[in-house]
């Protein structure tokens, strides 16, 4: 879905958009889409800038950060979006950027694509680490197997040569 900047006016329009898997390009990113993502909300023009509130909700396929195995996570979040056609920014390459700018977007052609900002919604929501429960032992760093499935049998006192010399110090 693309929304034309030039047909917003003052009054707030109320979008209500789904979006399959394939719609959404996350290729290259930790996560994936199942199923339908929706996107729920008002978008409305002020002065130069489109404002956009809204929800996304969708269901994420992610993998643990410790162990590796997959995860289904449903999300259902709201954000604040903020867009600026590129014709009405300052071009000069002195131009002060004030803080209120920096969590703006620009837009080309005066066109919002939809997907775009759903798209980098959820990778702005996804936290730097999920586990796939919070005692998660993650993976025996000699063998690499799953510590929450089996206990390995790996030597835990092997010492790095590099550290020997630390272990007569107590």
């Amino acid at each position: 879905m693309i929304i034309d900047l030039a047909s917003l006016g003052t009054t707030a329009k109320r979008i209500e958009v789904e979006f399959d898997p394939a719609d959404i390009d996350l290729e290259g990113e930790l996560v994936q889409l199942h199923g339908k993502t929706a996107l729920g909300g008002e978008i409305e023009k002020a002065d130069e800038k489109a404002r956009l509130s809204g929800t996304i909700k969708a269901h994420l396929l992610l993998d643990c950060t410790r162990c590796l195995e997959p995860i289904d996570r449903d999300v259902d979040f709201a954000f604040r979006a903020i867009f600026v056609d590129v014709a009405a920014e300052d071009t000069t390459a002195e131009a002060e950027v004030s803080e209120e700018a920096l969590d703006e977007s620009l837009v080309t052609d005066g066109q919002i694509d939809m997907a775009e900002v759903v798209r980098e919604q959820l990778l702005l929501w996804l936290p730097e680490q999920i586990f796939c429960s919070e005692n998660c032992r993650g993976l025996c760093p000699k063998c690499g197997c799953n510590l929450n499935l089996i206990d390995c049998k790996c030597d835990d006192e092997e010492v790095d040569p590099r550290w020997a010399a630390l272990k007569s110090l107590k």
